[in-house]
């Protein structure tokens, strides 16, 4: 981000759009609000009018992340293995927001808006769930959700770890490895 590219618009957006690319290339940790604030050409101060500190400021980036994967998820319905896919699709391209979504020491985890969004993409992958034709999956739908939820975040920290894929087409693969462990309707 050049420092001219922050022309009083959406500061907000600005400062979360670059930390999601900072985490993303060097971890949380090297992520800091005064060169958020260099980059974007404003006060070391500004972010802390939106943020308050580095703990909001990953707060902030986690519930957006939370309101995109439940965005991904709701356009993915209505079918478990579109919902998984949409998952990885998003988890493989906004490595920033996923990171710091799942780290809680990053975050203020009573967050009204974080936890309001983290329960919007539940709300999303149970609905994938609940159309599995497995009767396992009926009996049980919330272990089947914890199991879809296991193999999706399971299978993205792999890959985003390098310890599986390589240059196979991360999406790909984890449709294969659905299609191995759930039964959707129509597919006996």
């Amino acid at each position: 981000m050049a420092r001219d590219s922050y022309h009083h618009g959406d500061l907000k957006a600005v400062i979360l759009a670059r930390a999601a690319t900072l985490v993303a290339e060097r971890g949380a940790d090297g992520v800091s609000l005064r060169e958020l604030a260099r980059a974007a050409g404003v006060s070391h101060a500004a972010p802390a009018h939106h943020f308050t500190d580095r703990r909001g400021l990953f707060t902030a980036l986690a519930a957006q992340g939370w309101r995109m994967l439940a965005a991904a998820l709701a356009a993915a319905r209505p079918e478990f293995s579109a919902a998984a896919l949409a998952y990885v699709g998003f988890a493989t391209a906004n490595p920033g927001h996923y990171a710091v979504m799942f780290n809680r020491s990053l975050v203020n985890p009573d967050d009204p808006e974080l936890l309001e969004a983290r329960a919007a993409a539940g709300i999303e992958l149970s609905a994938g769930v609940a159309t599995l034709d497995d009767p396992r999956a009926a009996d049980d739908p919330q272990a089947a959700g914890l199991a879809a939820w296991s193999l999706v975040h399971g299978f993205v920290m792999l890959y985003l770890n390098g310890v599986v894929g390589g240059d196979a087409d991360p999406v790909d693969t984890a449709r294969r490895v659905a299609r191995m462990l759930f039964t959707e309707p129509g597919a006996r």
